[in-house]
């Protein structure tokens, strides 16, 4: 795959902010036919979608309709069926000191955005942040993942088929490409990615003032309480672990789990992965050659133990579902996240000091996993950590809700998400008096 040119970029970027200074897309007609433009042209791409995402990811269809094309499409039609109500001027009441006059406020867009997407869904991440840009009347450049080729391409296809450049258009490539469009002058910068790369985005906004959306990551954590139903906890896992081959930012990163019950999950896991995923090629492929190896010189250096997993086939980017017992916090599987299917279990003790060592050790986690038959001592748990998002007896499906803002805190990231919460962070809010 070529990567855009340094003068393409730089004639998309001009052609985005002439477009943007005519006015067009603050019509919320135009909005709209863009956004079913949007959602015709992605259901268009099924078929290439689907062999492009096998190829880079070893994704099945599956995971593909709901993950990457069902996220799109239902933020589409979330952000159609209220449009209208997001963009209508609201009336507050007016001081006395004020009077007499009228105080609103409405949301306008902030210009020419700049969205960064990743590897791991690569098509939802990038394109569902393309939803609250529309939504909120800007225009988008857009820059997929470099990792996964295909995919990008297909990204590509999907919005030059029915978007001139000048509203909405796709670049490829990697740093380089990259660093010159964190140079230019952007009205608004949302990026997806490790927190290594959001510091170099941020530092390069702050050089033009422009606000940004960070979609960061961390070590998620996942806590089993004493009561936790072991089979519930055991699904979960494995649906939240083991999906994409464990690259998913809100994927349970290591499990804290009482010593009494370790060895009953251990056996509930090793069993399910015997049987629902039981060689290499069950997870899908990690996203390359150097993080498989990574993932698998941090297995050496564990001191922990391998209660199953730890094959790989690292040249065509396949690792085992590996669960690994008795890890320590200062071991080599805790000191970053991740983002493999490889789990610790660490035990624990006591409830209130293995919270303080998560705050302690691994602070401000994008997501936080409580599981406990009592559900108010799991929100009374889950208050205890600050964390970007958090669930009690479940995990990842927080992220499909339309009505619920999904984002990092601290390290994990800034600002948030999806519904009305990615139009609101594509707009800011202009207040309005009117002297009567």
């Amino acid at each position: 795959m070529s990567y855009t040119a340094k003068e393409k970029i730089e004639q998309i970027f001009q052609q985005q902010k002439d477009f943007f200074s005519k006015g067009k897309t603050r019509d919320v007609a135009f909005r709209k036919q863009a956004l079913t433009k949007l959602k015709e042209s992605l259901l268009a791409h099924k078929e290439p979608l689907y062999t492009a995402m096998a190829e880079d990811l070893g994704r099945d269809k599956a995971l593909v309709d709901m993950g990457e094309i069902g996220e799109v499409v239902s933020e589409i039609d979330f952000a159609l069926a209220h449009l209208d109500e997001w963009c209508s001027e609201k009336q507050v009441e007016t001081p006395q000191i004020l009077a007499p006059s009228t105080c609103s406020y409405q949301h306008e867009a902030y210009g020419v955005s700049y969205i960064i997407g990743p590897f791991n869904y690569p098509v939802a991440l990038a394109l569902g942040p393309v939803v609250g840009a529309i939504a909120g009347g800007n225009t988008a450049i857009i820059k997929p993942s470099e990792q996964v080729p295909h995919t990008a391409k297909v990204i590509e296809d999907i919005v030059s088929t029915v978007f001139d450049d000048n509203y909405l258009a796709v670049v490829q490539g990697a740093r380089e490409e990259n660093t010159l469009l964190l140079s230019l002058p952007f009205d608004f910068i949302f990026f997806t990615g490790s927190p290594n790369v959001g510091r170099v985005v941020m530092e390069a906004a702050a050089k033009h003032l422009t606000p940004v959306v960070l979609e960061l990551g961390g070590k998620t954590p996942f806590l089993v309480l004493p009561d936790a139903d072991l089979d519930q906890v055991t699904q979960q896992l494995m649906f939240g672990k083991y999906t994409n081959s464990g690259q998913t930012c809100v994927a349970p990163d290591y499990v804290l789990i009482p010593s009494s019950l370790k060895t009953a999950l251990v056996d509930r896991l090793t069993q399910a992965i015997r049987e629902q995923l039981p060689d290499i090629h069950s997870t899908g492929k990690v996203v390359s050659q150097r993080q498989v190896e990574h993932l698998l010189e941090l297995l050496k250096q564990t001191r922990g133990h391998v209660e199953i997993g730890g094959q790989a086939d690292p040249v065509n980017r396949y690792l085992q579902a590996t669960v690994v017992s008795d890890v320590q916090w200062d071991d080599s599987l805790m000191q970053e996240e991740l983002f493999g299917p490889v789990l610790p279990i660490v035990n624990y003790e006591e409830v209130d000091q293995v919270v303080q060592e998560i705050n302690r050790r691994h602070p401000n986690p994008l997501a936080f996993y409580v599981f406990t038959k009592d559900t108010a001592t799991g929100k009374k748990v889950i208050s205890a950590v600050p964390s970007g998002d958090a669930q009690v007896n479940g995990t990842l499906t927080h992220f499909f809700s339309p009505y619920l803002p999904f984002g990092g805190v601290g390290g994990s990231g800034m600002g948030e998400y999806h519904g009305f919460f990615s139009f609101q962070a594509f707009t800011h809010r202009k207040s309005i008096r009117i002297v009567e």
